[in-house]
């Protein structure tokens, strides 16, 4: 791999994002979703250098608009809510609230901003963990400005960007099984507010073939390969990939990725051909 992001497809349409892991890093932005109007964007990163620098370049690209900085995650908050940006290029470390918190909480008070990490951590508990709490995408410091600027285009045509290196991370982090967790204290809330439905298991809320869906998501085929595969239409597999967001209560496939891997959907013995994603 080398060192562009990976793009994350959107289905035509479905609407929702599909999770690929893919060697085609060619970035374009698709005809079907044209920005006429600037993409408004926030940068949090607690080093001022880092911030002012990245602004500088963005204010440089057409069609963008730095419209705010903030130095931590508590100030990203309040800016991206006074100020309703687009899009969101968050660091993972900072004081006060760290960037992964900042995004939990801007997934429910600023739903319609895209939040993307911007980081120069790659580490697989990291990468999940952003995620988890709602990033539409987790991109490295070093990529070059010119690709900063169509990560930031795309994500707010609604196409998740992931760094090689963070989609390997993640790559690993699915194909491995759950460890069991502890059983948290009956008073204890969980770490994360999420809905009833995504705590339940897959088998008490899908059927067997939306479970064979939802695995093959979680190993990054697309809609088509998953309709190959299971001798299904395109618009099959559309359908029962909108009753598994639906019934699980998740936002999209990405969650449902994550969702396959804490529940144990890739903990048995896959066949080599369902492991990768056909040749494209």
């Amino acid at each position: 791999m080398n060192g562009e992001p990976v793009p994350v497809r959107v289905d035509d349409m479905g609407g929702e994002p599909e999770l690929v892991f893919a060697d085609d890093h060619t970035i374009s932005t698709p005809a079907h979703a044209p920005i006429e109007e600037p993409v408004r964007v926030l940068i949090a990163d607690d080093q001022r250098l880092i911030r002012e620098s990245i602004a500088s370049l963005l204010d440089l690209e057409p069609g963008i608009s730095v419209v705010g900085l903030a130095a931590d995650g508590r100030e990203a908050i309040d800016r991206a809510v006074t100020l309703g940006p687009d899009v969101i290029l968050m660091d993972v470390r900072m004081p006060e609230l760290d960037g992964v918190g900042a995004v939990t909480v801007l997934s429910r008070r600023a739903p319609a901003c895209r939040v993307v990490m911007l980081t120069t951590f790659d580490d697989e508990e990291y990468v999940v963990q952003a995620l988890r709490a709602g990033a539409a995408g987790y991109l490295l410091k070093d990529l070059p400005a010119r690709e900063l600027a169509k990560a930031v285009r795309l994500a707010h045509a609604g196409i998740a960007q992931f760094d090689p290196a963070a989609t390997a991370r993640l790559a690993d982090a699915l194909a491995r099984p759950a460890p069991p967790a502890p059983s948290p204290p009956a008073a204890s809330p969980p770490a994360v507010d999420m809905p009833p439905e995504s705590r339940r298991q897959p088998v008490e809320v899908l059927t067997h073939r939306e479970i064979d869906v939802l695995r093959l998501v979680a190993l990054g085929w697309t809609n088509r390969e998953i309709a190959a595969r299971l001798y299904l239409s395109e618009g099959t597999v559309k359908n029962h990939m909108s009753r598994i967001l639906t019934r699980l209560g998740l936002r999209d496939r990405t969650q449902a990725a994550v969702y396959a891997h804490d529940h144990g959907l890739l903990q048995r013995s896959l066949p080599a051909d369902e492991r990768r994603r056909p040749a494209t």
